[in-house]
């Protein structure tokens, strides 16, 4: 028994979860924010067994998509007299980040 934690974009948690129950995987979303650019997440968990480890990461290669971004940088804290331009900067995000961890004891109550 494996537990998958899928650190995921809130704009592909949706479709994600359902593309899980429509292949009878129960998961469990929590809302989540990532510390980079501070942008909400949502990490999916499940338990499965391990043989089903690869069909779950498929299916959320198959719904998580990077994407970029363009965003404004926050300025760097300056001393008096320094001069600073800041100007938009292109990011990627989204996709997934997938942790498999093995599980003791699994319980369905």
């Amino acid at each position: 028994m494996k537990l998958v934690v899928a650190i995921v974009h809130s704009e592909d948690a949706g479709a994600l979860v359902d593309a899980l129950l429509e292949r009878e995987f129960r998961a469990t979303r929590l809302h989540s924010s990532g510390g980079f650019l501070k942008q909400t997440n949502a990490t999916i968990m499940l338990g499965v067994e391990d043989g089903q480890v690869d069909q779950v990461i498929g299916i959320v290669g198959e719904q998580c998509h990077a994407r970029t971004q363009i965003v404004n940088p926050m300025p760097p804290i300056m001393e008096p007299g320094e001069f600073y331009l800041p100007y938009p900067v292109e990011v990627e995000m989204g996709g997934a980040v997938v942790f498999v961890l093995p599980v003791e004891r699994f319980e369905r109550l």
